[in-house]
């Protein structure tokens, strides 16, 4: 017995060191990337990585709450259109400043319409949600004196931090994006196995049988839709950065399509699963609409359709069997 427990002890620490292992070699891996990238793949990389932490805003809501949306561009395009609008239209040029003032307006409006949303449930709640991002597309679309409408706004390029003696290019703003992905999956992972989070999960799997326990679950949703659109005001800021023309599109249903879709591939049951889906459907995209443009769309179709068929749960849910009979035929061997 004494025997079987101890065996069954360092499987466990063998278990927790391996992951910790594969973690450590991950990051080194996204830290080293740059240093053998041409410049434009290094570009689409950042952008990945951006919708990254977009993706993983989303799952939130999708994997952790039980809430599709429609919608969730709406908070990313505001903190991109907030933080642009004050450096381009009013000269506020300290990323400090715009940074958090884009990240409170996205709070605000995800407070506003999870307020109204959360009133409704099932594909009720996902139609609210896509006519509140229309209505913002449409405000952006229409408010030419400040969005510049169809035209776009004008980006200033990459973020000033005010370092003396450091400027901000291509190689750092990558490291600037992987650095605050990192915090937000921190973040993000201490919500989720908080008791806020595990509560979170059980309003998801029964509602019904939460209530009775004597939870708010409307409170529980609400607070989770509004830590989406923060984290996702966070992905808008510093797409904000990496574009050089802001669009209506970025902040309609296309993007909200987009990410959704990100998260379904990358999957929704596993913490970092949408950023998997995220860099994948990123570089999908951009050598889509290279070689072929104007079907670009019909490619993601087809991908999405062959994900719900033969990859349900995601191409995540792969990987981590690939490790887990990795870890245990290591372990075997071991003892």
């Amino acid at each position: 017995m004494g025997e079987a427990k101890n065996n069954t002890a360092k499987w466990v620490w063998l278990t927790g060191r391996h992951n910790r292992i594969a973690y450590i070699i991950v990051g080194l891996f996204f830290v080293a990337l740059p240093l053998f990238m041409p410049p434009y793949l290094q570009g689409v990389m950042t952008k990945a990585l951006i919708f990254g932490i977009f993706a993983m805003s989303l799952n939130l809501l999708v994997g952790y709450a039980g809430l599709f949306s429609l919608g969730h561009a709406a908070y990313f395009g505001v903190a991109a259109y907030t933080s642009s609008i004050l450096t381009v239209r009013y000269g506020v040029e300290s990323f400090w400043l715009a940074a958090p003032a884009g990240i409170l307006m996205a709070v605000l409006v995800a407070g506003a319409f999870g307020f109204i949303a959360l009133r409704l449930s099932g594909v009720y709640f996902l139609l609210v949600t896509l006519a509140l991002g229309q209505l913002l597309y449409s405000v952006a679309l229409k408010w030419q004196t400040v969005t510049g409408g169809t035209n776009g706004l004008i980006n200033v390029g990459y973020p000033d931090l005010g370092l003396p003696g450091f400027t901000m290019n291509a190689m750092s703003f990558y490291y600037l994006v992987f650095a605050v992905l990192v915090i937000s999956l921190f973040l993000l992972y201490r919500l989720i196995e908080s008791p806020f989070g595990v509560a979170l999960q059980g309003v998801r799997d029964s509602e019904t049988r939460m209530r009775s326990l004597g939870y708010n679950t409307w409170l529980y949703k609400y607070i989770a839709f509004v830590v989406a659109g923060l984290f996702a005001g966070v992905a808008g800021v510093l797409f904000r950065h990496y574009s050089t023309v802001l669009v209506p599109t970025d902040i309609g249903v296309l993007a909200s399509t987009l990410v959704l879709l990100m998260v379904i591939i990358g999957g929704d049951r596993v913490f970092w699963g949408p950023v998997a889906g995220a860099i994948l459907i990123t570089f999908i995209v951009h050598y889509s609409s290279i070689y072929t443009p104007e079907r670009w769309p019909l490619i993601l179709g087809g991908l999405f359709v062959l994900a719900v068929m033969f990859l349900r749960g995601g191409i995540s849910i792969y990987l981590v069997k690939l490790w887990k009979r990795l870890e245990y035929h290591y372990g075997s061997i071991k003892s």
